[in-house]
């Protein structure tokens, strides 16, 4: 099984899930969102294996706080999916795909438990 695991080369979490899966040998490969572009195509994929665009913006950190309520203002899910791809720190970290095609976000216990081999 190998996980597809996206998030920010200095993001404290994602090089905690990053440890985690080496202590653990769980097979993966890390893309830093920020390098690697993303398109919305795959934006809007996770955004829908989440159950949509809530779970997947993260409304708690600085970049959120950071914008104007234009930006924020009654959000549908292309506009939020636009959001993201224009301020890649919105998207919760890590954002891992899982080989049967399911997408988690964050690294709580929860996720750990499902990924414990």
């Amino acid at each position: 099984m190998k996980l597809k695991v996206f998030g920010l080369n200095k993001c404290s979490t994602c090089l905690k899930a990053i440890a985690w899966f080496d202590d653990y040998n769980i097979s993966h490969h890390f893309t830093d969102v920020k390098e690697s572009p993303l398109n919305s195509t795959q934006v809007s994929k996770w955004s829908s294996a989440l159950g949509g665009w809530e779970k997947m913006i993260n409304r708690a950190g600085y970049t959120w706080r950071g914008l104007s309520p234009a930006d924020t203002a009654n959000l549908t899910e292309k506009k939020a999916i636009a959001l993201a791809l224009r301020y890649l720190s919105l998207i919760r970290r890590p954002l891992i795909e899982h080989a049967d095609g399911s997408v988690t976000v964050g690294f709580s216990e929860k996720v750990r438990s499902q990924l414990k081999p």
